[in-house]
């Protein structure tokens, strides 16, 4: 039983990971949260990955996101991501789309082949939509709230989303679905206040602030992908008594 996946096949069973070896997985975003997420799907056998972003790393990534290195400077986080993953695993399928989720690149997207999808971005449009696009398709998305401006990794919580409290993003996201007609979300949240960061160094000469940028560190984000990532292995493997 010497094998790459062998530790977690003692725990999962050869047929759940036969599931896993099958199952594609769609993570958008790949920043603090969705890079680990990717992290720990490529590393619990997932056999195929669609990874959806359009930034690239710079140095600012370099606290948090498991992708940003020195040496991956300014490349785009989908072609790092996809570098990493079959160095991991060179046996996965990884399919890279240089783009973000908005009205106008939605279309690019059949939601119906995919076994799971990972909601990992930042922008309270774009994960509206995604999830209603995924609920549509009748495809399992698990979606992650504010990670940004907190200090606690112990806070967070799997939960579906009518059952949230204190995360700010939930609530918007709560509302926002229900006037879509969705009442329930799988997601991970943290019931942690936010903090308020330092005001962010205004450019010389400009009559206008710049627009606060949150704060975050290595672990908090790192957490939430973990759990993200955990979440989908379970529910794939049927491992999560639901």
């Amino acid at each position: 039983m010497e094998e790459q996946f062998a530790r977690t096949e003692l725990l999962l069973g050869r047929e759940a990971m036969e599931r896993l070896f099958r199952a594609r997985v769609a993570v958008f975003g790949l920043g603090g949260v969705g890079g680990y997420a990717v992290e720990a799907l490529a590393r619990s056998g997932v056999g195929t990955l669609d990874l959806i972003d359009d930034d690239t790393v710079n140095l600012t990534n370099l606290n948090r996101q498991i992708i940003a290195t020195h040496e991956t400077l300014g490349r785009h986080k989908v072609d790092a991501a996809r570098e990493r993953v079959l160095s991991i695993n060179p046996g996965a399928v990884v399919h890279t789309y240089k783009t973000f989720f908005l009205p106008e690149t939605a279309g690019q997207f059949d939601f119906t082949q995919f076994d799971y999808v990972v909601d990992a971005i930042d922008t309270v449009t774009g994960k509206l939509m995604l999830v209603e696009a995924a609920q549509r398709a009748g495809t399992p998305v698990i979606s992650c709230m504010g990670a940004g401006n907190k200090l606690d990794p112990t806070a967070f919580e799997v939960a579906d989303l009518s059952r949230t409290s204190v995360c700010p993003l939930a609530r918007v996201m709560r509302k926002e679905l229900g006037k879509r007609g969705i009442r329930h979300l799988k997601v991970v949240y943290s019931k942690e206040q936010a903090m308020t960061p330092a005001p962010a160094a205004e450019e010389p000469g400009s009559a206008h602030p710049k627009r606060q940028t949150p704060g975050s560190n290595a672990f908090v984000p790192a957490v939430a992908g973990l759990i993200l990532a955990g979440e989908v292995v379970k529910d794939i493997a049927g491992r999560n008594g639901t």
